[in-house]
């Protein structure tokens, strides 16, 4: 019996929807839209603040300093980086209308902005907990942040459904025995969660 809903964040309740807006800042340094991306998210700042070693605002300090930049470009960088993706409201409201039948949790690998980010854009409502990977200090894949999750939720693995973009996150969940579905659109993902619960 599904007890417990968990999210991923990035490339699921909030998604590039305009491609061009990065696609443009890449151009500015030569790079393509996945160039650009691999800078940003793959550089070992990034994975160093994805675990809370370093601060988000010092990550961007650094892409700044790759880029060649001085310090006053860091918030046009980030804002334009960011400035194409959208929140999907149609999961985010399904999480918050499902709260009392199931608990909600979000389970992301993020910087130390994402918090104060989620609570002015006042989506945190959809949570009854949210595990950031800069605060716990571990990020998926590894087992350690889902059962975290699980944890402070109450829940056994069984009891729970994670939804993620990425696959390899998916089989560390399914490896623990939670129930995995790896996001493609909302509509699918909302039939996967509903025949996975019994629910129409």
């Amino acid at each position: 019996m599904i007890k417990a809903l968990f999210f991923d964040l990035g490339g699921v309740l909030l998604r590039t929807q305009n491609r061009s807006i990065r696609e443009k800042l890449g151009q500015e340094f030569g790079m393509t839209y996945d160039q650009i991306d691999s800078f940003v998210f793959e550089s070992q700042s990034s994975k160093l603040a994805s675990i809370g070693r370093i601060s988000e605002d010092e990550h961007w300090m650094d892409v700044t300093r790759r880029l060649g930049l001085d310090a006053s470009h860091m918030p046009r960088l980030r804002d334009t980086f960011f400035a194409g993706d959208v929140l999907d409201m149609e999961l985010v409201n399904f999480l918050r209308q499902s709260r009392g039948t199931y608990k909600t949790g979000l389970i992301s690998n993020a910087w130390s902005g994402l918090r104060p980010w989620i609570l002015r854009e006042k989506f945190d409502d959809a949570f009854d907990h949210m595990v950031i990977s800069a605060e716990a200090g571990f990020a998926k894949p590894d087992p350690r942040i889902y059962q975290f999750a699980m944890e402070k939720l109450g829940v056994l693995p069984k009891e729970s459904i994670f939804v993620d973009d990425v696959q390899k996150n998916i089989d560390a969940a399914n490896n623990l025995g939670m129930k995995g579905i790896l996001f493609k659109d909302s509509h699918t993902t909302l039939d996967q969660i509903h025949n996975s619960c019994g629910t129409e």
